[in-house]
């Protein structure tokens, strides 16, 4: 199944992780935007209206973790489906101060692109 239609913006300061998953996504037939901390995510949820699903590292510099992200996407952004990623910390989905998925790092790719289908379809 195509996902052509389908943007996710993936937040991650880790350049090589970033585009590792920016990648994998794009070539599954996701549009793809990417961002290095919360502040640049921000800037894009401003500007573009098609994003459907986040995914976002927890430990990142600026002005918010994302964590913090998460929380702001979800008060502001609603619709948009959150999945929140960290090496660092473990938490379970029921865990996140959001309605989300966690993966712990590193993740198998093809369990975070099986999530993002099921969240993206998910009423």
């Amino acid at each position: 199944m195509a996902h052509t239609e389908i943007t996710v913006l993936v937040v991650e300061d880790e350049i090589l992780v970033r585009w590792d998953i920016a990648m994998t996504l794009e070539h599954e037939g996701f549009n793809v935007c990417e961002a290095s901390n919360a502040d640049e995510a921000i800037e894009i949820l401003n500007a573009r209206s098609n994003i459907e699903l986040m995914f976002t590292d927890i430990d990142m510099p600026g002005s918010m973790d994302g964590l913090k992200l998460a929380e702001a996407v979800r008060d502001r952004w609603p619709p948009v489906k959150i999945i929140v990623a960290s090496g660092h910390l473990q938490l379970s989905d029921e865990l996140l101060p959001v309605e989300g998925r966690f993966f712990s790092k590193p993740y198998d790719h093809a369990r975070v692109i099986k999530t993002m289908r099921e969240m993206l379809v998910a009423v």
